[in-house]
């Protein structure tokens, strides 16, 4: 079973969507997405600068738009199919429209609407997320009560994220688990937390509005790890995650359940093969990042990897 993975915010850089512009189609496939979304994606995956794609209204429909168009171009360069999906935070409504749950359009919109959502909430409270790197991970869970801080990213491979409040994100910076070491995230809000709770009735009623399908290929949710059958099912998990932790080291962990021989990132790739390599260690991972990572990934997707 091999599963295309989506990644989560923070994953974007500036210019990423530069090689991608060059494949024939994708300019006018990021066009409609903008449409959709509300943003213009094209600047801002070529032209705009860290800061600007930093903030969560223009990172999260860009991550999915990258992620989307990577993945129509592998479908356009191989007749071989994922087995399954699964998507780290944003990265589930790319995973939702990959296995068919929701349509690219309504993905796009859905996406636009949790962006600006997430903004809104995150505007109210001064707030930010910091990767815990290593040590013992009951005493990491402790020290993030202690301050006030909340797991937000269980992320595997010896790595969970902290998120809350900026004084308590510096001090725990200032005093770290022993053997650990803390780094402040490229995002702009304590996301999958209570600071979350007002973009959830918004994201409710818009993915109220939406007629999803059952997934047509194995679907994981990062609520609880575990594969989920129904479309409607998936979607109130994704609502419902907005504002819960993301259980991203549970979804590894049913992957080795059921047997993953491969997993395939799109882009902006490069994270979740890292906590592969780490978590499922001989597990074959390629990540793509630009479309020079297309022929790995067909040969992982055919068997033609020796």
């Amino acid at each position: 079973m091999i599963i295309a993975a989506f990644p989560g915010q923070g994953s974007q850089t500036p210019g990423f969507l530069s090689p991608w512009l060059e494949l024939e189609g994708v300019r006018e496939r990021l066009e409609a997405y903008s449409e959709a979304a509300g943003v213009d994606l094209v600047a801002a995956g070529t032209e705009w600068d860290a800061d600007r794609i930093r903030d969560t209204q223009v990172a999260q429909p860009l991550i999915v738009a990258a992620s989307l168009a990577s993945f129509n171009a592998l479908r356009a360069a191989t007749p071989a199919r994922p087995d399954g999906a699964a998507g780290h935070s944003v990265g589930e409504i790319a995973a939702l429209a990959a296995a068919g749950v929701l349509t690219e359009s309504d993905a796009m919109r859905l996406v636009g609407i949790r962006g600006r959502a997430m903004a809104d909430a995150a505007a109210i409270v001064e707030t930010g997320m910091s990767a815990v790197l290593g040590g013992d991970a009951d005493a990491v869970v402790a020290r993030l009560e202690e301050l006030d801080l909340t797991p937000a990213n269980h992320n595997g491979g010896g790595q969970i994220v902290a998120a809350g409040e900026l004084g308590a994100l510096a001090a725990l910076a200032a005093e770290p688990v022993k053997g650990s070491r803390v780094i402040p995230l490229q995002v702009a809000g304590a996301f999958h937390t209570r600071f979350m709770a007002p973009a959830v009735a918004t994201l409710r009623e818009a993915a109220g509005a939406l007629e999803p399908a059952d997934p047509a290929l194995t679907l994981w949710s990062n609520r609880d790890g575990r594969p989920v059958a129904e479309g409607r099912r998936a979607l109130d998990l994704l609502v419902d995650q907005v504002a819960n932790p993301v259980r991203w080291d549970l979804c590894m962990a049913s992957f080795a359940e059921h047997a993953v021989t491969g997993i395939i990132e799109l882009a902006p790739a490069g994270t979740l093969v890292g906590l592969a390599k780490r978590s499922l260690r001989g597990v074959p991972a390629v990540a793509v990042k630009t479309p020079d990572d297309l022929a790995a990934a067909t040969a992982l997707l055919t068997g033609d990897n020796a």
